[in-house]
């Protein structure tokens, strides 16, 4: 834990009692943080047999009430619900009347600052944004999962401190966003892990098609070096035919895929364009090689294999 981070013994919230509003995979495992911290979860919500199920196994003897009844229960409610809702749920608990004065009131959502919880603020509510930057299972690892990982945090500035205990006492790191950057924040963590998965599950589906029989054995140490290379070197670390300007393999890929998995396509030049770009502004692939790979991934996108201009630009 970083000890720049550390707040004032002072500053440090009370022991809260604690709600969760929306018993997906998030909220469970945030109180189930907070509990080992010391605080006390008193009342959840949750719709589906799903989320029953998953708050009865993290959060043991914690009822399950209607929203307006955790907000009655709890000093700290979590409002753990998909982006597109939390509008509408906060407007219509505010309405009604469930909001109490000094109430935290505390979202998860990445999309969003405190300014989604203006309803709430005007009833008297404390609000915060705390978005873990990391997916979850659902399940008790997310717990252990919290220790290290960073959290997007928008506050008032007189909450400020709260939120950023509230953030190391469930082992997170606090990283301040401003209200204004919370969609571009949550924007970059999107483009890089749920876009990661869906490579990862095309790469595995395609080398299963390869005659592959444990793709994720053959991936997990190549991805995990050219992870762990990317996060040290950033662009530095590009490496392959599109970064060489290999036109020519670049070109048989296009047409591998549009024979085996045509749905690969748009994504495959798409990215190659992107990786393209990036190695000519960093000096990686030479201006020579790249007029033949871009006149490849020009061609794929019109549905060609582009192998006349390709077979030119082979070493």
């Amino acid at each position: 834990m970083n000890a720049s981070h550390q707040p004032d013994p002072r500053d440090r919230p009370a022991r809260l009692t604690v709600g969760v509003v929306g018993a997906g995979r998030v909220g469970p495992a945030l109180a189930a943080s907070l509990q080992l911290a010391g605080h006390r979860p008193v009342a959840a919500s949750g719709v589906s047999d799903t989320s029953v199920r998953r708050a009865a196994a993290m959060l043991p003897d914690v009822p399950l009430v209607p929203p307006a009844e955790v907000l009655d229960r709890a000093d700290l409610v979590l409002l753990t619900v998909p982006d597109d809702a939390l509008p509408g749920l906060v407007e219509g608990l505010a309405e009604t009347g469930a909001v109490r004065p000094g109430q935290l009131l505390v979202h998860t959502s990445g999309r969003y600052g405190t300014k989604v919880l203006e309803p709430a603020l005007r009833a008297g509510a404390l609000p915060l944004a705390l978005h873990p930057a990391m997916t979850f299972t659902g399940t008790a690892v997310d717990v252990q999962r919290l220790a290290g990982c960073s959290f997007g945090v928008t506050a008032p500035e007189e909450l400020r401190l709260a939120a950023e205990a509230l953030v190391i006492e469930m082992g997170g790191e606090p990283e301040w966003i401003a209200e204004e950057n919370r969609p571009l924040y949550h924007a970059a963590l999107a483009l890089g892990a749920n876009h990661l998965v869906t490579l990862v599950a095309e790469s595995m589906e395609l080398l299963r098609d390869a005659g592959v029989e444990a793709p994720d054995r053959m991936l997990g140490p190549l991805l995990g070096a050219a992870l762990d290379n990317a996060l040290r070197s950033g662009d530095a670390a590009l490496t392959g035919p599109v970064a060489r300007g290999d036109a020519g393999t670049v070109a048989a890929h296009v047409a591998e895929l549009r024979k085996h998995a045509p749905q690969t396509v748009a994504g495959y030049l798409a990215m190659a364009r992107a990786t393209a770009d990036r190695a000519l502004a960093h000096g990686l692939l030479k201006p020579e090689l790249a007029e033949d790979l871009l006149g490849v991934l020009a061609n794929g996108a019109q549905g060609t294999t582009g192998s006349g201009g390709a077979e030119g630009g082979t070493r």
